[in-house]
């Protein structure tokens, strides 16, 4: 337990485990593209944890993007990231899925 407790602390931003859709567009082992509908399991400021049933190469980049509805012109869809670049930082096998870790190249905050 302590092991985890002192993972967790090296975190900079909280994981909030919040299911999010999202496509997830990058290239396999041999450099051929790819897109997969996917979902994150948690999200966080730097990162995320997605499932995905293709396996993502470790420091792979991979793009992503949350599909959302039409906004009304009085919401700025601006102020909602749609867009994402993250690296693969880990993955697991889970069941016949992947779970990726992945790092956002910018946090999703502002500053």
């Amino acid at each position: 337990m302590a092991h985890v407790i002192a993972y967790a602390e090296k975190r900079r931003w909280q994981r909030l485990p919040i299911p999010v859709p999202m496509f997830i567009r990058g290239a396999d082992e041999r450099g051929k593209g790819f897109l997969e509908f996917s979902t994150a399991l948690n999200i966080s400021a730097g990162g995320a944890l997605m499932v995905t049933r293709r396996h993502l190469p470790r420091s792979s980049k991979v793009s992503l993007q949350i599909p959302t509805p039409p906004f009304p012109k009085q919401v700025s869809s601006q102020v909602l990231p749609r867009k994402l670049k993250a690296r693969v930082v880990r993955v697991r096998n889970a069941d016949g899925y992947y779970l990726s870790g992945l790092a956002f190249s910018r946090p999703l905050v502002v500053v």
